[in-house]
């Protein structure tokens, strides 16, 4: 089997990102030992002693936990492009289904499902051991499979047939395939955030409207004055799952509804949802969602156009032990693949972008309810019934917090508000 350059940059970038994860996880593991005695000045009645000893003890299991997943999905990825398992397995599944539009989608589908195989002990082991021992799981096997199985069908029913609109661009228009395949998956994704809160989460999650009562009415007051107009407020039973907690709003326009997990409303005061509410309010009137939509819509646009430019490089099949002949279908494959061991090193300019629309929206919050007192309350108790981590290491947060630490963001939201002339 012959050796390649290609496969020598794809290694090398491969040994790169499983070197820099090491090295952060490495760096936050010392961190939190150093910092396990006490937690950081000013949160110390965040949690008591015994609660912030099982954070530490958390905090190292899923370090633990991560750098052996990274390590294992590191091998399994050389696997199937260093050792040359893919192109093997690809053609074999390429014979079964043909070489029909329809069959090219078949077997891009079945690889998407062999190749997932691998992953389910480590979901399992996450939820059934790591997330059990530390009291988070309450999900049972059953849920586990039927999971599985529901996620599978999904994936299947809608996936399938739009892998089959992009591959019937190309046979249609090869020079501009990937234009028309761009405006398919944006106006897709902007029909699953109307439609996916009415198809796809009742499938897995029970739905049910907020009663009447305090809570409810004060929430929708909050929402009015506001200009948050939404179809509903729902309760999702995630502690069929899992005693983590969160909350969010989906859907657009008169689609628009706020969720509310159940084991949010059995933490929190009502002042304190009203709180986490307008945060979520917050990222609304700030505009982050359709900003996050027009990087997402860039992101597939540059993706796409790259999937067409490798599609034409017959170094790039062969580089991976594939033929120029595989065409289309073989460039989209490979390019999922390796794709992340470069967008891997943007993670830090993503999640700056991120915990920026965070602060805005912390201040929204602040300023709808005239105060930061609840937001900080109740920040400070999901971080205690969620064991989050208080001492994270500064190039570890850098690089894969989404949202600022509780630190930065009480720091935040207490700093003496400063206006200026309009």
């Amino acid at each position: 089997m012959t050796w390649t350059p290609v496969l020598t940059v794809f290694s090398a970038l491969l040994a790169a990102q499983f070197a820099a994860d090491t090295w952060l996880d490495v760096l936050n593991r010392r961190h939190a030992l150093a910092h396990a005695d006490a937690p950081p000045e000013g949160l110390r009645d965040v949690m008591d002693a015994e609660t912030y000893r099982r954070s530490v003890q958390y905090t190292l299991a899923k370090n633990s936990f991560g750098q052996w997943e990274s390590g294992y999905d590191a091998i399994w990825l050389f696997n199937w492009l260093g050792l040359g398992f893919l192109p093997h397995l690809y053609h074999g599944l390429a014979g079964i289904f043909g070489g029909s539009l329809w069959g090219q989608a078949a077997t891009l589908c079945a690889l998407g499902l062999i190749m997932a195989v691998p992953n389910l002990p480590w979901s399992w082991v996450a939820q059934f051991r790591l997330e059990a021992r530390f009291g988070f799981n309450k999900s049972t096997t059953k849920i586990w499979v039927t999971d599985l199985f529901k996620g599978a069908a999904v994936g299947l029913v809608l996936g399938y047939p739009l892998l089959c609109l992009v591959l019937w661009f190309f046979h249609w228009q090869p020079q501009w395939w990937w234009l028309w395949a761009w405006a398919a998956l944006l106006v897709f994704q902007l029909v699953m955030v109307a439609l996916a809160p009415r198809l796809i989460m009742p499938l897995f999650n029970k739905l049910t409207p907020l009663p009447e009562g305090e809570l409810r009415s004060c929430l929708l007051a909050l929402a009015e004055r506001t200009g948050f107009r939404c179809s509903a407020i729902d309760v999702m039973d995630g502690s069929k799952r899992s005693s983590h907690s969160n909350a969010f709003f989906t859907g657009f326009g008169r689609f628009r509804r706020i969720v509310l997990f159940d084991t949010l409303i059995a933490q929190l005061t009502p002042r304190e949802l009203e709180a986490v509410l307008a945060h979520e309010i917050g990222h609304y009137r700030r505009g982050h969602v359709p900003k996050m939509l027009a990087l997402s819509a860039f992101s597939s646009l540059a993706g796409l156009w790259l999937v067409a430019w490798l599609a034409g490089q017959n170094w790039f099949y062969k580089g991976f032990r594939f033929s120029p002949e595989d065409g289309m279908p073989a460039a989209l494959l490979l390019f999922t693949l390796v794709a992340s061991l470069v967008t891997f090193w943007l993670h830090p300019l993503g999640n700056w972008w991120s915990r920026r629309h965070e602060y805005e929206a912390d201040a929204f919050a602040r300023a709808a309810l005239g105060e930061a007192a609840p937001l900080v309350s109740a920040l400070r108790k999901l971080h205690e019934k969620n064991l989050g981590n208080l001492t994270p290491h500064p190039a570890y947060s850098f690089f894969h917090y989404s949202h600022p630490t509780l630190v930065e963001r009480e720091a935040a939201l207490t700093a003496p508000v400063v206006f200026t002339p309009a």
